[in-house]
């Protein structure tokens, strides 16, 4: 933690942050002092955003006599946030339809559906805090407000800060962006890394048939899947029973997530689990406020094991012990995409990693969650937009064990195998296939560098030599190590799991020469 933000903490008896949350208070705080008057803070699911925003709504409030307004998106996050905030020993009041109470308070947690239907206005206010802030960009309600309050201080929160049209300028703004500055607090990798989220592992088995699907813009202006589209490709009875058996064979007995791709699927699947003896429940939207509460809290409790929706629960559902997801809703939005896998994230006792079960093609269309993002704010220019999308990723299967391969890889990391190049065909058996990120060509020095810190120390705790380091290596990046800093840095789960892949290889290479001398 740095000095001026430490010091700013402890005078005004801030609650206590990790140091990459106090780095993204202190950033953002840096940037408004700079005469930006709308930041964007990122930070991933499962990362503090609800944290870091409560110390900045403290450090506001011990240096000003304005107030703090929040503004959330749904009726979930209004009442999570403005317990958060109570939490923190705030007086907070909530301007939510017919539980609007308390307006009179210095922080205010509001709906912005109804503070723009009752047209509200509030006097004093030192700072906006705009929680899911990926939503401004399509919202005509939330960009009336910031119009009318185009001068106070705006920050907002989210966890996909790519929306196109984040940074677009508007008359309105005396010609400046929605959002000034982003301000980039941590990677998901780099918070796996540091324990903060969990490990992910992901099992691809066959998708529905999206071939032909048309697609329309989202709110967050990306391209995705028409909805009727998406109904009628994924709720399909072979496909609902393919994520039954799968689910058995990998996660049988986990607290599971299921996303399905409309209320009829979701209780399909639901459906489906009950018949195979497990304990499912459905939650959706038009139930009743009392009974979405006491099905959520039952499985908060683990009184049944799966939880199947459609996007209800892709933002502010927050049960740590939840590790396994079913996602069987297809997808081309990257935002949809990583706010439903957040879910998982989260580290609970005795959770050793999460595991994705995608039934719906979206790893491949979109890639690995702990991929490399675009974090720069969009201007809504339809070039740049298009930029801003990852690479597509092209995973290949082992035809031998099924493992799927980094991209470009010949040789399978997994079992050794290397296939024939006779020709374009390639057999697939429809069997559950597990994904493993690939590695980036060409790799950064930071990561050549992260990667060689971390063979140091697996060295000096196994008493290898320098030659084994420089081997796997070259292993991994196809080249010897050059200009590396002899730096040991703790092995994050990901590069261990590699060197187990290598260990697995080695030996079944070494029993196909003993099975060949054999022969001989």
């Amino acid at each position: 933690m740095n000095a001026p933000l430490h010091s700013a903490l402890a005078g005004a008896g801030i609650i206590s942050l990790r140091a990459y949350q106090s780095n993204v208070v202190d950033a953002t705080r840096a940037a408004l002092r700079a005469g930006k008057r709308r930041v964007l803070a990122y930070l991933p699911t499962g990362g503090g955003k609800t944290r870091v925003a409560t110390a900045i709504a403290q450090l506001t409030l011990a240096k000003s006599a304005g107030r703090v307004i929040v503004l959330a998106n749904r009726k979930q996050l209004v009442h999570q946030f403005a317990a958060a905030l109570r939490a923190a020993g705030l007086d907070v009041g909530i301007a939510q339809g017919e539980n609007t109470a308390g307006l009179h308070h210095r922080v205010v947690v509001c709906s912005i559906d109804t503070i723009h239907a009752r047209s509200y206005t509030f006097e004093d206010v030192a700072l906006f805090i705009i929680d899911e802030a990926h939503a401004v960009a399509g919202s005509e309600k939330y960009r009336t407000l910031l119009f009318r309050y185009n001068r106070v201080p705006v920050i907002g929160l989210s966890a996909t800060p790519f929306a196109r049209g984040l940074g677009k300028s508007y008359p309105e703004l005396a010609d400046r962006p929605l959002f000034e500055e982003l301000v980039v607090g941590a990677t998901v990798q780099q918070l796996v890394d540091d324990g903060f989220l969990t490990y992910l592992e992901i099992y691809c088995p066959s998708a529905p048939d999206m071939t032909g699907a048309k697609t329309s813009r989202t709110a967050e202006g990306e391209q995705d899947y028409r909805q009727a589209d998406i109904d009628e490709a994924a709720d399909r009875p072979e496909l609902v029973g393919d994520i039954i058996r799968h689910w058995l064979k990998l996660a049988g007995g986990r607290k599971t997530i299921a996303f399905a791709s409309s209320i009829a699927h979701s209780k399909h699947i639901v459906g489906q689990f009950q018949a195979a003896g497990v304990t499912a429940e459905h939650l959706d939207c038009y139930m009743e406020d009392d009974t979405r509460a006491d099905i959520l809290g039952k499985f908060e409790r683990g009184d049944f094991t799966l939880l199947s929706n459609v996007a209800l629960l892709s933002e502010g559902f927050d049960v740590p012990d939840t590790a396994c997801m079913i996602l069987a809703r297809p997808t081309k939005s990257l935002t949809r995409f990583l706010q439903m896998v957040g879910r998982v994230l989260r580290p609970a006792p005795g959770k050793t990693h999460a595991l994705l079960l995608d039934h719906s093609g979206s790893v491949e269309r979109i890639g690995h969650p702990f991929d490399e993002l675009p974090l720069e704010l969009c201007d809504g220019n339809p070039n740049k937009a298009g930029k801003q999308q990852r690479e597509k990723p092209e995973p290949k299967p082992c035809p031998s064990c099924k493992f799927v391969k980094p991209t470009g890889a010949h040789e399978c990391p997994k079992c050794g195998f290397k296939p024939e190049r006779q020709n374009d065909i390639e057999v697939r058996d429809g069997e559950l296939q597990r994904f493993d990120r690939k590695t980036k060509k060409p790799a950064t020095p930071d990561r050549k560098q992260h990667v060689y810190s971390q063979l140091l120390q697996v060295a000096r705790n196994k008493g290898y030599s320098p030659g084994w380091v420089a081997h796997k290596y070259r292993a991994m990046f196809a080249v010897w190590p050059r200009g590396m800093r002899d730096v040991p840095a703790a092995p994050t789960s990901e590069l261990l799991n590699w060197l187990r892949s290598q260990q697995i290889a080695s030996a079944k290479a070494r029993e196909k020469q003993q099975e060949g001398r054999n022969h001989v």
